[in-house]
């Protein structure tokens, strides 16, 4: 199927950081795409928490499954708008790359530890990932993924980090939008967690299908489903419910974001960059999903169980960097001859050293060097 005049081709690509001759059967975004698939980063996203933590049951989602599934609803909208399928399979496979153990709530507690060190943000260690820390290839560090990939790991950035970034962070100091592949992840993300946490906070007890009766956007959906299938009971109620939801704000994305090509025009990938955010709920959707998302808010992500849940990983993650800021010798002989290099390089590479830990083997360490069990 031939792409729009404003997606990106892989023929016309920014390129990469070091230059790379072409592949003889992948196009540069499906090279990408591959290069992620098999990193090391990649593969440690299954044991990485998305609410609920790795030991609390096999079923809940991971890193791992969130970014399959925003890749699958990604690819599904770049497809009806004929946008580049490969480019924003590779960004959403790629986005939470840099994810620490235990959620956000392992981010909220490393930015603090690194709060006099620059702090700690997701989306700028997923491009570190990408760029620095990944050790596979004879001639550099990192992936050596393409600009377009690498502008759309990076969803947003503080001016001052966009200032040492170059090319990838000229966007936010120019006030430019990334490509329409790189919108279209972002909501991708959105419309992904919104529905599996629905589901998972639904199976752990934490809020029930009644609750969610008072969103309604789930609401609607919900009945939808039992008009047309009044003997349906269980779990299928619930799945058919999301499942009539997903494809809803699927197809409102699709349409709201035609609509708004239709008024802008752009008639090339940097003449999209230009323009207002194209890729877009309709004025209702967007209402009803931030409703959901303050439902979440309030209901799971809040929880009393979660919370404390919460509290005790973001204690392992401070005793972690307590430990290995004092101790660098604790950590892998890589991080440490980074940490004792210079004092100065000492608080990044434990960092970054915590930052790549699945939930358990941050848990195992921590009982290593604390004699403190806090989590199962």
């Amino acid at each position: 199927m031939p792409l729009a005049v404003y997606a990106c081709d892989p023929a016309h690509t920014r390129g990469r950081r070091f230059f790379e001759a072409a592949a003889p059967t992948r196009t540069e975004f499906q090279r990408d795409r591959d290069r992620i698939v098999h990193s090391t980063a990649f593969r440690r996203l299954v044991y990485k928490t998305q609410v609920f933590l790795n030991h609390e049951g096999d079923l809940f989602r991971t890193r791992l499954t969130h970014s399959l599934e925003v890749a699958q609803l990604g690819r599904s909208i770049a497809r009806a708008l004929d946008l580049n399928e490969d480019l924003v399979e590779a960004i959403a496979l790629a986005h939470d790359l840099g994810h620490t153990p235990f959620g956000h709530a392992g981010q909220d507690a490393l930015n603090a530890c690194m709060a006099a060190h620059g702090g700690f943000e997701h989306n700028l260690q997923s491009l570190r990932v990408v760029d620095a820390l990944e050790e596979r290839y004879p001639l550099f560090d990192g992936l050596n993924l393409t600009f377009e990939t690498r502008e759309g790991i990076l969803k947003h950035c503080a001016r001052a980090n966009a200032e040492q970034l170059g090319d990838v962070g000229q966007r936010f100091l120019d006030r430019t939008q990334p490509s329409l592949e790189a919108q279209l992840c972002n909501l991708a993300d959105e419309i992904a967690y919104n529905a599996h946490d629905i589901d998972d906070g639904v199976r752990s007890g934490l809020i029930t299908l009644e609750q969610l009766q008072d969103v309604p956007l789930v609401a609607h959906f919900h009945q939808q489903t039992l008009a047309e299938h009044p003997q349906l009971a269980g779990r299928r109620v619930l799945y058919e419910s999301i499942r009539r939801m997903l494809s809803a704000q699927v197809y409102d994305v699709i349409a709201a974001t035609q609509a708004a090509l239709q008024t802008a025009q752009p008639t090339s990938v940097e003449a999209a960059r230009q323009c207002a955010p194209l890729l877009c709920f309709s004025p209702v959707m967007r209402a009803q999903s931030l409703e959901l998302k303050r439902f979440l808010m309030k209901n799971l992500y809040r929880h009393p169980q979660v919370m404390a849940m919460t509290a005790q990983a973001q204690a392992v993650v401070q005793d972690l960097f307590a430990a290995y800021l004092a101790a660098p010798q604790e950590m892998a002989p890589a991080y440490t001859e980074r940490a004792t290099r210079a004092a100065s390089h000492a608080p990044r590479a434990v960092a970054d050293y915590i930052a790549g830990m699945t939930d358990r083997f941050a848990a195992r360490e921590h009982e290593r060097l604390t004699g403190q069990k806090l989590l199962g």
